[in-house]
């Protein structure tokens, strides 16, 4: 498995449960003031060949790719699945999605963006993989997160069929739309080679569901990919969020790998009537077990943030 990721910064005071907590780790630079919001966010995956032994590095998980940044008006993550079908014209599918997330991170990084746009972050993060002048070929689906510091807003915008659940009360109260265009087909970026132009299925960034709502201290964002939804109902997902009894790292960092690794079994498990498996007899398939993917997981709670 990959090593769990963590991120936060020099004083967050995270509320969860009625439990304060100081973050004792140092951050980035940036400024902040009394009131600012902030994410404490840990993260961890599988890759689906895991079991092979075969781990990519940097933040990716398999196919899957993830980042977490940070700037003074924001903190923004997102994940992002490269789609496999690529594998079979010899081309990496987490060459994409790597080189999709690692750009966002960037603009985000440089100030390139606005908090109530995520769109525009996948946008631009596109438009510059198509302008690339080493050819880059390849799909994914993408999912960007945006916290606003001051406005307490979170912003979203979903392609595809990653996404996020916001849990307050132990109850989810938001969630991202899945977009499919037929069974198994997420809506996806894509740079297909010219011949291939209009043969290759290829959404515009604009086509992600945005969404736009306030957040309050203590609420938990969970952010994945579709090898967690296909694999875990909500109802699991909230049971092993239960665990999170305190809003310190080492508890995040806890459960974020405990959900992964639940639905990374999961999805091994030939009798197991999984989501994604309900969702093919819904559509007239005969299907039953979990469904082997890669996995990314990205949780975080909404913490109070300061110098």
């Amino acid at each position: 498995m990959f090593s769990v990721l963590s991120y936060g910064r020099l004083v967050a005071r995270a509320v969860l449960g009625g439990l304060s907590q100081t973050d004792p780790r140092a951050g980035g630079g940036g400024g902040g003031s009394s009131g600012d919001y902030g994410l404490v966010t840990a993260g961890c995956g599988f890759g689906k060949d895991f079991r092979k032994g075969l781990l990519k590095k940097g933040a990716c998980y398999g196919d899957d790719a993830c980042f977490v940044a940070r700037h003074r008006s924001a903190d923004v993550l997102g994940v992002a699945d490269g789609v496999g079908g690529w594998r079979d014209y010899g081309v990496d599918p987490s060459q994409f999605s790597g080189t999709l997330m690692r750009t966002c991170e960037r603009l985000v990084k440089e100030g390139r963006f606005v908090p109530s746009n995520p769109v525009g972050i996948l946008t631009t993060s596109y438009c510059e993989l198509l302008q690339n002048k080493v050819p880059l070929l390849g799909s994914s689906t993408a999912c960007i997160v945006v916290l606003d510091r001051s406005s307490h807003r979170l912003h979203t915008a979903n392609l595809g069929d990653s996404g996020f659940l916001v849990v307050r009360g132990g109850e989810v109260v938001h969630r991202s739309d899945e977009q499919q265009h037929y069974f198994n087909t997420p809506f996806q970026l894509s740079i297909a080679p010219p011949e291939a132009e209009g043969v290759v299925l290829s959404d515009s960034p604009d086509a992600a569901d945005s969404t736009s709502f306030d957040v309050q201290l203590g609420d938990i964002i969970l952010t994945a990919t579709d090898g967690l939804f296909d694999n875990m109902p909500d109802y699991m997902i909230l049971q092993e969020l239960k665990k999170l009894k305190n809003s310190n790292y080492e508890s995040i960092q806890r459960t974020a790998r405990s959900i992964a690794e639940q639905a990374h079994e999961l999805a091994y498990d030939p009798n197991y009537m999984s989501p994604f498996a309900q969702f093919a007899c819904d559509n007239g398939l005969n299907v039953r077990g979990g469904k082997p993917d890669d996995i990314t997981v990205l949780l975080s709670i909404v913490a109070e943030y300061t110098d």
